[in-house]
């Protein structure tokens, strides 16, 4: 099983993990590490080891971090580049990647192939709407959109 581990500025990994349990139930194979504004990135590395060691027994771990190039991404980065085999990062994560890669993990055991369809399935998720010239909406009304 592929672990994974979503970080990020502020309650971010905890408000995706919270949209996470709504979808697909409680987690497993998983943890959520917040960056609180107090905190200094040594307690941000840390926190991500802890994370890493308690999913160790995983065949890779996928990282989920908020922005790319942020200190969560960066921190994940470093631990990955210091010696931290079977890691993949994934910076602007939001919650369709989040849940590709969750879903996905039992039918694709490639560390690197989870991480490039769950990045895929996020992309194809994030639209901008855009309202029919000269329609009006009654309430009832489906809501209908381009994939």
């Amino acid at each position: 099983m592929i672990g994974i581990i979503v970080t990020g500025h502020g309650t971010f990994a905890t408000g995706l993990t919270s949209g996470l349990k709504l979808l697909a139930g409680e987690p497993s194979d998983y943890e959520s590490v917040d960056f609180d504004p107090e905190e200094s990135l040594e307690v941000l590395t840390e926190n991500l080891t802890h994370a890493l060691d308690r999913l160790e027994s995983c065949e890779g771990i996928l990282i989920l971090a908020d922005l790319t190039g942020g200190s969560p991404y960066n921190a994940a980065v470093r631990l990955k580049l210091g010696g931290r085999n079977k890691i993949e990062i994934i910076g602007g994560a939001n919650l369709p990647i989040l849940l590709d890669a969750y879903m996905s993990r039992n039918a694709i055991s490639d560390l690197v192939s989870l991480a490039r369809a769950s990045l895929e399935a996020g992309k194809a998720q994030t639209i901008c709407f855009e309202a029919p010239a000269n329609e009006t909406w009654e309430e009832d009304d489906e809501i209908e959109y381009d994939e």
